[in-house]
Order: C-alpha cells, then sequence, then structure tokens
C-alpha cells in the first residue's frame, strides 16, 4: 500500500516521539560529588547557650558590682547577643550567676558569675537597684517583657532549690516590680504550687514578698493589682486545704506584721460570703419559700459569717427587688412594688430591730428609687408602706429626712416626703402634748 508523502513524515515524527520517551524512562538519576549552596536563611542555627552565657559572665565580672554599669553593658550588649532567643539563659545569670537546671540548682558544666541578684546584699536598697537594672533592660527591648515574666513565675517554682537568704532577695525583688508594674500579680500562681504550700514555703515567701510590695505602694493599689487579674480571691491557696481559713491567714499575716492584707483578706472573704448570700435569697424568693424559713435561714448566715445587721438589711433588700420581673410602665410599677414589698414586710422586719438598720434601709430604698428612673415617683409610697408594716420607725424616717439622707436625688425625695414628715411631726406633738397632760 502505497503512503503519501505526509503520512511518512507523520509516521517519523511518531517513531521519534516513541524513541524519545523510551530513552527518558530508561535514564535513572545519578549522584555526584556535586553540592548545591545552601541559602544561609534556611541553615536553622543550633540551640546553643553556653557561647551566649560566656559572654555575659565575662561582662558581669568585668562591671562588678556596680549595678549602673552593669545596665550600660545589658544595654549595649543587645545589639551584639540574641536575646530574644537567650531570654532564659539571661535572666537566670542575671538572678543566680549562671544557667539553672531543674529544681533551680546550678548547671555544672558551665561558668558562673558572682556578681548576680542571689550573691548581692540582702537589703532594699540593693534589691531596689537590681529592679532598675531589670526595668532598663526591658524598658530597652521590650521584647523581653514576656520572657521576664515568665522567668519569675519559673524562678517561684524552684523556691525549695534555694537557701532562705537567695528566697529573700527574690521575694524582696518580687514585690518591688510589682509595685513598680513590671510583672502581672498572675505570676502568684506559681505560690499555689501543692509541694510549696504543703512544705509551707509559700506562705513564707508570701511575707517577705508583700512587706516589699507594701513598702512601696499602699494597700488600695496592691489589692486593685490582685483583683486586675482575679488573684484577690485566692490569696487562701497559699496554705494547705486544712488551714485555709480566714482565722488561720488573719493570724499567720498579723502575726508576721501584715494587718493590713489580714484585713483585706477577711474583707474579701466576706464579700464573696455576702455575694453567694444574696444569690442564695433570691433563690428561695423565686421558690416561694415561706419566710419563717427565710428568716432562720438569714439568722444562720448572720451567725456563720459575722455579718452586721445593718450589711444584712441592704442584703435583703436588694434580694427581694431582684426576685420580681418589674414592669417598664411607671404608673404600673408603683402598684407592683406596693404588692410585693408588703408581702415582704415581715422579712424587713425581722432585721431592722436597730435604728442604724432602718436608716441603712431607708438609704439602700432612696438609692433604688434613683438608680431605676420608674421608681423615682414610688419612693414616698414605699416608706409609708414600711412605716405601717412597723419596718420603719419615725424617728428613723425624721433622721433621713432631717439629716442623713443622701444627695441621689434628694430635692425630689424630700419634696415627695415633705407633707408626710409634717404629719409625723405633727402626730409626734399630739403624742407628747397627751402624755403631759396625763402627767
Amino acid at each position: 500500500m502505497n503512503c503519501s508523502p505526509h503520512t511518512s513524515v507523520v509516521t517519523q515524527i511518531e517513531g521519534f516521539r516513541v524513541s524519545f520517551m523510551s530513552n527518558q524512562r530508561q535514564q535513572k538519576p545519578t549522584l555526584t560529588g556535586q553540592r548545591f549552596k545552601t541559602r544561609k536563611r534556611d541553615e536553622k542555627e543550633r540551640f546553643d547557650p553556653s557561647q551566649f552565657q560566656e559572654s555575659i559572665v565575662q561582662g558581669l565580672n568585668q562591671t562588678g558590682t556596680d549595678l549602673e554599669a552593669v545596665a550600660k553593658f545589658l544595654d549595649a550588649s543587645g545589639a551584639k547577643l540574641d536575646y530574644r532567643r537567650y531570654a532564659e539563659t539571661l535572666f537566670d545569670i542575671l538572678v543566680a550567676g549562671g544557667m539553672l537546671a531543674p529544681g533551680g540548682t546550678l548547671s555544672d558544666d558551665v561558668t558562673c558569675t558572682d556578681f548576680c541578684l542571689f550573691k548581692a546584699q540582702e537589703d532594699m536598697e540593693t534589691m531596689q537597684a537590681y529592679a532598675q537594672v531589670f526595668n532598663k533592660l526591658i524598658r530597652r527591648y521590650k521584647y523581653l517583657e514576656k520572657g521576664f515574666e515568665e522567668e519569675i513565675k519559673k524562678l517561684l517554682l524552684f523556691l525549695k532549690g534555694f537557701t532562705e537568704s537567695e528566697r529573700n532577695k527574690l521575694a524582696m525583688l518580687t514585690g518591688i516590680l510589682l509595685a513598680n508594674g513590671n510583672i502581672s500579680a498572675s505570676i502568684l500562681s506559681s505560690l499555689f504550687n501543692e509541694n510549696l504550700v504543703k512544705e509551707g514555703v509559700s506562705a513564707c515567701f508570701a511575707v517577705k514578698l508583700f512587706k516589699s510590695w507594701l513598702s512601696e505602694k499602699d494597700i488600695n493599689s496592691v489589692a486593685a493589682s490582685l483583683r486586675k487579674v482575679g488573684m484577690d480571691n485566692r490569696l487562701m491557696e497559699l496554705f494547705p486545704a486544712n488551714k485555709r481559713s480566714c482565722e488561720h491567714f488573719s493570724k499567720y499575716f498579723t502575726d508576721a506584721g501584715l494587718k493590713e492584707l489580714s484585713d483585706f483578706a477577711r474583707n474579701q472573704q466576706s464579700i464573696g460570703a455576702r455575694k453567694e448570700l444574696q444569690k442564695e435569697l433570691q433563690e428561695l424568693m423565686s421558690r416561694g419559700d415561706p419566710l419563717k424559713d427565710i428568716i432562720a435561714y438569714i439568722r444562720e448566715e448572720i451567725k456563720k459569717n459575722n455579718i452586721s445587721e445593718q450589711t444584712m438589711i441592704g442584703l435583703i433588700w436588694s434580694s427581694i427587688m431582684s426576685s420580681m420581673e418589674w414592669n417598664k410602665k411607671e404608673e404600673l410599677v408603683t402598684e407592683q412594688a406596693i404588692k410585693h414589698l408588703k408581702q415582704y414586710s415581715p422579712l424587713l422586719k425581722a432585721f431592722t430591730s436597730q435604728g442604724l438598720s432602718e436608716l441603712t434601709l431607708l438609704l439602700k430604698i432612696q438609692e433604688y428609687c434613683y438608680d431605676n428612673i420608674h421608681f423615682m415617683k414610688a419612693f414616698q409610697k414605699i416608706v409609708v408602706l414600711l412605716y405601717k408594716a412597723d419596718v420603719l420607725s419615725e424617728e428613723a424616717i425624721l433622721k433621713w429626712y432631717n439629716e442623713a439622707h443622701l444627695a441621689k436625688g434628694k430635692s425630689v425625695f424630700l419634696e415627695q416626703m415633705k407633707k408626710f414628715v409634717e404629719w409625723l411631726k405633727h402626730a409626734e406633738e399630739e403624742s407628747e402634748s397627751e402624755e403631759e397632760e396625763a402627767d
């Protein structure tokens, strides 16, 4: 069969393609001695803190006890050494003189320095100077901030591995750093470690730390820092579970000369107990439990938590008002409030046996009506209701009206009460004249 020239060309091309593909399949890669250059950024540098340690130790040995010179050396070295990578090593050396092994002992195989926090003098002035070194370093190299906080947390976990003097210095420094805002109070969570707590290390360290902190700042500042990170309610955890009471905490820290910390912790516990009590009261009211059972429960809580009647009447008032879904219309809310309070007036009466408790209740009512605008016009009607129910006496109402009222909504509420107060005064005068006639 004759092939056209075109067919012949196609056949040749196909043959060439098959032959080329066959050769491609047969070719196998071979290894040669040729080496390819790797770009520098692709190479992972080996983690080797020993060389970094040598440089820092050498510099500290040269600067010696001159902490100004130490701060300048650390400032300049940050440009040459990798602080970001070796932050933990850097802080270990500045605190303990060398790299720390797990547990807090110094690593044997490395050079150490005696020019560090642990070898310094044990006094506040020296510790303040060291705090300045850390402060300048972290201000200059902001990226060290987080690493420094982690270092302090770690050091607190290693407390058992340090001597008493080393712990004291670390406690003093930590207190100063907390006062200066260099670290967050969240670092205290390390002190709640079970082994440290069990052996009494945590509580002992906390005494030194808080003394140092309170020598720089007042208790309100310390309380604000603790509150910010939720540590204000956790201080009891410095003690083992069987000693975790307000009485033990108070005695321990008062005996150590930290009465203001004891008072703060007692107050915090009291606030916690009051919140729990109010929650429980609202639940009892929502369930519709009998008033005699609620009164018995409250009396038990007063005794157990040492709560004053004045504090309790405020909690009862808040619980009563929180247990109801109030109407948003001003003209309907007054009627609703009167009906609701009439039901709970025996409960209010049970805990207003003192004139001061009555006055406290009046101030709470004033505050509530001012803060909840729909109740602004209900104030007088509520007071009159509670007067008729023997919850509030005329003495308490007159004292409130004449001198003891709050500034909140004062003009509105005094105007509302004017006629009723005049009636009370008139009734009082009549009563006095009747007594005189009888005499």
